[in-house]
């Protein structure tokens, strides 16, 4: 997700919805949703399979209840055809099962229900003037409008069933299975998604468009989905993504999705990774193709995000900051390493000035309002430490690494820790160090360096931490000389000061840190000539 927040009205505090589930694993929804243009309100049948995963007689589901007007009412709840007792409170809708579930029991409850979204559907018009429905999940909303385990956790497949007004198109999730027009100028479209997914990545969108078959990437179809009024422009620069995709196809790993459409929407985000269906904001559009980062952090989702899929939003920097990297890799690939090391200088001076502001780790406990989250630790701090992992320990177990992870935890959650297992195994080092500095530990070192050449013609360089906790890490310095070579001194710093005795060239003159963009530090000055 690119973090654009374009219509602050939108953004609602979201807390931690889904952790009071209880005992249950969703295997499948079914959501019949009824759209209309005389009224927001959504008329919807939810089919939702569970897996009991202790025994129990009650289980919970996450639904906004109606407040002021907007929330969800239930009309009538069945568990396999039979009235089920629940109570909706507090926006958890909890069932009273008449038995006793057994560990590993499946059952599947229906539930009928209308009401005007309070958030997580986005009824509006777009800028044209014309009447949009956009689902907008991330990170926990999708309890304002569907009945849900609403936890990044919990991955289910999904079918849709949307009955609208003929004018509209509907793309969601999945494969599209069956359009049929209806009486009363309505369309039914109907989209099966059966590769298992997290609520926050479930969508649906209904709007006036125009639709492009831009190409196929092996056997995935490439769709743009624009408004009608930017036709040319939109199947222009959406077109991009058919030379983006198979970048990740082939240093990542398989698509993991029978399609994979871009859409322009009404998203609050500046995008949002919704799986195989993503949503752009409506200025994504411009008809020069100024949108390719974009579209590049987009596609990473799918293997970053959606296919390996953080266990909590307290890591959601192993979706955040592997686009984030994985953006810049693309266009080390695609522009050259200047262009690379250029956005990873910026994205390094934004995680420096973050620092100042906040004095939190990566992997952040404490959040509760996941919004607060979208921030230049999951970002580019998190990009900087899949950038610092492959200058640490090369290219080769890099990528083995990267490869496995994804084989690994494809359709799967993994956390902070499973990562550093993968990395450990594959480069044979243990990285406890790093992960604990880098990842649970806030800020980044703060460096100011001294040099002087000594009676001995020895450069001494005496290199200072000023942050409260000492980092471990390799630093390079580079020498100039006064003949104009360099030479590069490489040093492993572990305490809040030392002095480093080493062999000078003649001649130096000036001393650059870091020369090849290597670590995450904040300079304090030039280091400087002591004699």
């Amino acid at each position: 997700m690119k973090t654009i927040l374009l219509s602050l009205a939108l953004v609602v505090t979201i807390f931690s919805h889904g952790q009071n589930t209880g005992p249950i694993d969703v295997l499948h929804y079914s959501f019949s949703i009824e759209l209309s243009d005389e009224s927001d309100i959504i008329n919807c049948k939810a089919l939702v399979q569970v897996r009991f995963t202790d025994a129990t007689d009650r289980f919970n589901l996450d639904l906004t209840s109606v407040k002021q007007g907007k929330g969800m009412n239930v009309i009538s709840t069945t568990e396999k055809g039979r009235p089920i007792t629940i109570t909706h409170q507090d926006n958890i809708l909890s069932f009273q099962l008449s038995t006793k579930a057994k560990v590993g029991d499946t059952s599947v409850f229906e539930i009928n229900y209308n009401g005007i979204p309070s958030d997580g559907l986005i009824i509006s018009k777009n800028k044209y003037g014309n009447r949009t429905f956009f689902a907008d999940n991330w990170p926990n909303r999708g309890h304002n409008w569907i009945p849900c385990h609403d936890d990044p956790s919990d991955k289910a497949t999904v079918e849709y069933i949307v009955t609208a007004p003929q004018h509209y198109q509907v793309v969601a999730n999945g494969i599209q299975v069956e359009e049929t027009n209806l009486d009363n100028n309505k369309k039914l479209s109907r989209y099966v998604e059966d590769v298992p997914i997290a609520t926050k990545v479930m969508v649906i969108g209904a709007a006036d468009f125009a639709v492009n078959l831009s190409g196929f990437v092996g056997c995935i179809p490439v769709y743009s989905w624009v408004y009608p009024e930017e036709r040319n422009k939109g199947f222009y620069d959406y077109a991009q993504a058919n030379d983006i995709l198979p970048f990740f196809i082939a240093n990542v790993g398989p698509y993991g999705y029978k399609k994979l459409a871009n859409v322009q929407s009404k998203t609050t985000f500046g995008g949002l990774e919704n799986a195989n269906t993503i949503f752009y904001y409506e200025n994504s559009i411009t008809g020069t193709r100024r949108s390719e980062s974009l579209l590049t952090h987009e596609i990473a989702h799918q293997w970053f995000g959606n296919m390996a899929t953080e266990k909590s939003f307290a890591h959601l920097w192993l979706s955040e900051g592997f686009a984030t990297y994985f953006t810049i890799l693309y266009f080390e690939n695609k522009h050259g390493i200047d262009t690379a090391l250029y956005m990873l200088k910026k994205d390094r001076r934004e995680v420096v000035a973050f620092s100042k502001e906040n004095n939190h780790p990566i992997v952040d406990t404490t959040v509760k309002d996941y919004m607060q989250l979208l921030n230049a630790n999951n970002y580019q701090k998190g990009g900087w430490i899949l950038h610092m992992l492959r200058r640490q320990l090369g290219d080769s177990a890099f990528w083995q690494s990267i490869r496995a992870y994804y084989a690994t935890y494809a359709g799967k959650n993994a956390d902070t820790r499973d990562l550093q297992r993968i990395f450990e195994k594959n480069s044979g080092r243990n990285l406890d160090t790093f992960f604990n500095q880098w990842l649970y530990t806030p800020g980044q070192p703060s460096l100011n360096i001294t040099w002087k050449v000594d009676k001995n013609k020895k450069l001494l360089l005496k290199v200072s931490q000023l942050q409260t906790r000492p980092f471990v890490f390799p630093l390079e310095l580079e020498l100039k000389t006064s003949n104009g070579k360099s030479v590069i001194v490489k040093l492993d710093i572990s305490k809040r000061e030392e002095v480093f005795s080493v062999t000078a060239p003649k001649g130096v003159t000036g001393i650059i840190t870091d020369p090849n963009t290597s670590l995450l530090f904040e300079e304090k000055a030039t280091p400087t000539n002591q004699n």
